[in-house]
């Protein structure tokens, strides 16, 4: 019995190197190719903002103003675990200019800001959610 234990201490052990010596051979090039990419985001819709109250610490959208340079993307992420929207204008009276549509818990959304001006935003199911885009 313990000659079959340390049988197969060996081969783990001989086992771990071969894997070390392939990462330590380049080999890890292949797996960063393989990695997806990151799409950071610019506003971040938190954990549990589909209740109200934040609204009261303008905690909605972070940052619930953001200020950016003319035809600049911005991106943002749901990290709720409920849905959420970005769409311009105000709750009640959306503007053409984007919408999301309905947002998955950790789907993200981008739009390019094309021309100067402040942009208001807002979540279509969540009346108390609005934020603002400064364009300059």
């Amino acid at each position: 019995m313990r000659k079959t234990i340390i049988s197969i201490g060996i081969i783990c052990a001989i086992i771990l190197v071969a894997i070390a010596a392939a990462f330590q051979s380049g080999d890890s090039e292949v797996i960063e190719e393989k990695s997806p990419i990151v799409i950071e985001a610019d506003v971040i819709m938190p954990t549990k903002v589909s209740r109200p109250g934040c609204e009261e610490t303008d905690s909605c959208y972070v940052p619930s103003i953001i200020s950016v340079k003319e035809d600049q993307t911005v991106t943002w992420s749901n990290e709720d675990v409920a849905f959420h929207s970005v769409t311009s204008g105000i709750y009640g009276e959306p503007t053409a200019l984007f919408d999301s549509g309905h947002l998955d818990p950790e789907q993200k959304f981008s739009y390019t800001f094309d021309e100067k001006g402040a942009f208001d935003y807002f979540c279509t199911l969540h009346p108390w959610m609005k934020g603002k885009v400064i364009v300059e």
